[in-house]
Order: structure tokens, then C-alpha cells, then sequence
């Protein structure tokens, strides 16, 4: 999920099982002489410029997912695997028991602080779709040549950053972010600059990658206990996994390169064939891009945005935490 201005006050409504955890968070951040999860929840206005700030946001969201993770009713759902898009890999670690909570909180407090004295770059997200969530491939071919245009002139760092469903994320310099958000043709609120975000996934956060590895010990990871699927669709299996090779994957593939969750999403499908997909809160901001997965492989028939609506009204596929009557179905009754 993404903590936002509905999102304020999450913790303080849905996290009441897991106190000792929130309290526990609260005082690893108040050593590090941080804001609180709790304080920052508990505000009476949501600033961007604070919650927004990846030092605050990235423990925010996964204090809110925990509570989430814990929530989910183990009667009636077994988990036959976790995966997440960009920070959420962070979190997939964590709940497939990769990192123990202090590993957790280490790693995703530490990335999540890296941006502190300056961020590196940004990112602009655009729709590939049409209004029924299919891809338009003229819409495609378009885009492309405008980005190769950009990328073709000097000073102009633009590259792949995350493939979202039906959009894409790119990461740029300045120069690069200023001729996107010019030169792509306006659609409602596209492109847009997501607030707060630097360059991730991208060669610019190169220098970030080796701090990360400087900072973060390959001790603190091990293999999972559930399958984690990451942003390659690679599938990290319990008994198999090499926790050092994780962890290269993670402070440094993971960092540098695109992260494809149209593809997480899609092994995710076909490898496991899951009943249902819990989307953890905040919020419920990854609903669409994974409705759009499912069209895009017209997964239990679905073709079109229509198809999507009916079958969640009927028996929902996807759940989402941050919907309070998809949460009903998902938590102990």
C-alpha cells in the first residue's frame, strides 16, 4: 500500500493486535531520534512533506502492512507465497521470514533513509491502457519513441523503473524528468511525478546500491519460509534459496534495475494458481495494476475493466485490506 492523506490514522484503527510490535518500532525509531510510527499516524493533518519522506513513509507503510500481515485469518487462508512492488520487496522479506523483525526494521528503516540529505532523481508514472484496462499498443509505440527521443539527448538520463500493470514507471534525471512530464501527451492526471521518489530501479542509484551493501550486513538475511516472488518473477523457494545470493539480489539488482511486477504478479498466477490475492493496506493503491494483470492474461476469463467489476462484486479475486468489505472477508470473523 501507499500511506496518504485517506490513509491517516491506520495504525491507530487496524493495528490494535499487534501493540507490542507498534511499540517496539516506536522505540527503534525514537533511538534513532526519529519521529514515531505512532506520532506520525496520530497526526491531526497529514503533511506530504513529512509522511511523504522516505524516511518516514517506508516505516509507516510497513508498520500498517504488519498489522495487515497479522491480521489475515490462517483458518481460512493458507499463504502460498508473498511478493510486492519496489519497497514492497522490502516487506515480502519480511513476511516470508527472509529478515526477523529487528532485520526488517533495519533494512527497511536504513533504505528508506538513504534520500535523507538528497534525493536522487525521480519518477514520472503514465497509463499504457485504454479506458477498458486493455493495453493500447498505439498508445505504446507513441510513448516509446518519445522516450527514446528524450534518452537520445545529451544530459538526458531516462530508464525503465517499474512496470506497473497498465503503467510505466520511468526514473530520470532532471533533465529527463522535465522533458517527460513535457513531452508526454496529457491523459486526466498523466504523467504525474510521484511526491518523494528518487530514481529507484534505475543505473542513478548506483552509489545508493553500494551504501546499502556498506551499511547492511548479508547476516541479518535467510532463506524464507514461504516462496517470495521477486521483481524478475524469479521465485525464491524455501528450501532452495542461498540467503547470500538474496541478499545480492536485493541491495544490488533490485536497486539498479527495473522491477517488473506485471511479472511477479503473472508467476504469481500461473505458478501457484491462487484462490484469492490479498492486497495489504495502507490503502488499496495496488488495486488496479493488478486487476490489470489479470486482464492483460485473461486470467478467470477476465478481458476488459467490466469483466474485472462484475466478478469482484460477485466473488472477489482480489481482496484488499484497505477496502473495509474486502477486509471483512480477509480477517477472523
Amino acid at each position: 500500500g501507499t500511506y496518504t492523506k485517506e490513509t491517516l490514522g491506520y495504525l491507530k484503527q487496524f493495528a490494535g493486535h499487534v501493540a507490542g510490535f507498534i511499540t517496539d518500532v516506536d522505540q527503534k525509531r525514537r533511538d534513532l531520534d526519529e519521529p514515531t510510527v505512532s506520532a506520525l499516524d496520530s497526526a491531526e493533518v497529514f503533511k506530504a512533506q513529512i509522511h511523504t519522506k522516505g524516511e518516514n513513509a517506508s516505516t509507516l507503510i510497513y508498520a500498517c502492512a504488519y498489522a495487515d500481515f497479522m491480521a489475515i485469518d490462517r483458518d481460512q487462508y493458507e499463504i502460498v507465497a508473498v511478493t510486492g512492488n519496489s519497497m514492497g520487496w522490502y516487506l515480502t522479506l519480511a513476511f516470508g521470514e527472509s529478515l526477523d523483525k529487528d532485520g526488517a526494521f533495519h533494512l527497511i528503516n536504513t533504505m528508506g533513509s538513504m534520500m535523507k540529505e538528497e534525493v536522487i532523481g525521480g519518477q514520472v508514472i503514465y497509463p499504457l491502457i485504454e479506458e477498458n484496462w486493455r493495453l493500447s499498443s498505439q498508445r505504446l509505440r507513441e510513448v516509446e519513441a518519445i522516450v527514446q527521443s528524450i534518452r537520445s539527448r545529451p544530459g538526458h538520463e531516462v530508464y525503465d523503473s517499474i512496470y506497473l500493470g497498465g503503467y510505466r514507471v520511468w526514473g530520470a534525471n532532471r533533465p529527463g524528468l522535465n522533458a517527460l512530464l513535457k513531452e508526454l501527451p496529457p491523459i486526466e492526471n498523466y504523467p504525474f511525478q510521484l511526491i518523494n521518489h528518487a530514481a529507484f530501479h534505475t543505473p542513478l542509484l548506483n552509489e545508493t546500491s553500494a551504501k546499502a551493501f556498506a551499511r547492511i550486513s548479508s547476516n541479518l538475511f535467510e532463506p524464507p519460509q514461504y516462496p517470495l516472488i521477486d521483481g524478475r518473477g524469479h521465485i525464491w523457494q524455501p528450501y532452495s534459496t542461498s540467503a547470500e545470493e538474496l541478499y545480492q539480489y536485493t541491495l544490488g539488482h533490485q536497486v539498479v534495475e527495473p522491477y517488473d511486477f506485471s511479472k511477479a504478479i503473472t508467476v504469481a498466477l500461473k505458478e501457484f494458481i491462487p484462490d484469492a490475492i490479498i492486497l495489504l493496506g495502507p490503502g488499496s493503491s495496488l488495486g488496479g495494476a493488478t486487476a490489470q494483470i489479470l486482464i492483460e492474461n485473461e486470467w478467470l476469463g477476465l478481458k476488459e475493466k467490466a469483466d474485472f467489476q462484475q466478478r469482484q462484486e460477485k466473488n472477489p479475486f482480489i481482496l484488499s485490506m484497505g477496502r473495509p468489505e474486502q477486509r471483512a472477508r480477509v480477517v477472523s470473523r
